[in-house]
């Protein structure tokens, strides 16, 4: 799971830099910008599908092309309202890349959805506080929460069920 989310974010990294060079520079009333933001901003929204891609093939996950299909969705769909009513790029980036990858990785753990979500919302207002309060850390770590959330909510998951198991007397007879 670790290495499909390492790789998929180094995918995602480039992606995110792109739309956030053309984002900038569309939004930019200094003259000097790029020449043409929408090439950069079609570029990085180019690569997302492929870091689903690879987010789920890495994970293998057992009906990855529809996974890929259902993230590619729900991004658009979370992500879109999320950066409008935070009015700030990056907030919609993180909720909508994370809601993707909530069912684009694959999960060993027996329905992760809730803890999946919780971690979603985490790196979303996370995010949403950030850009307000330290904005030169929410641009520089906002390719890096989408994925690393997701898979810590996994694993936190494991490690509570394994906590439990540990608890429980034996059942088995002698």
């Amino acid at each position: 799971m670790w290495r499909a989310i390492l790789l998929a974010t180094l995918v995602l990294v480039p992606a995110y830099w792109a739309l956030l060079i053309g984002v900038v520079s569309v939004a930019s009333t200094r003259p000097g910008g790029v020449a043409s933001p929408g090439l950069w901003i079609a570029f990085g929204l180019m690569l997302v599908p492929f870091v689903f891609v690879v987010l789920a093939f890495a994970s293998a996950h057992p009906r990855a092309p529809g996974a890929v299909a259902k993230a590619m969705g729900l991004t658009l769909v979370i992500g879109i309202p999320v950066s409008a009513l935070a009015a700030d790029a990056a907030t919609g980036f993180v909720a909508g890349i994370a809601a993707g990858g909530v069912v684009a990785l694959r999960s060993d753990v027996d329905r992760p959805w809730k803890a999946r979500m919780l971690a979603v919302l985490v790196a979303t207002v996370w995010a949403f506080v950030t850009v307000r309060v330290v904005p030169e850390a929410a641009v520089l770590l906002a390719p890096i929460l989408p994925f690393t959330s997701v898979g810590l909510a996994d694993h936190l998951v494991l490690l509570r069920r394994e906590r439990r198991a540990a608890l429980l007397p034996p059942t088995g007879r002698g």
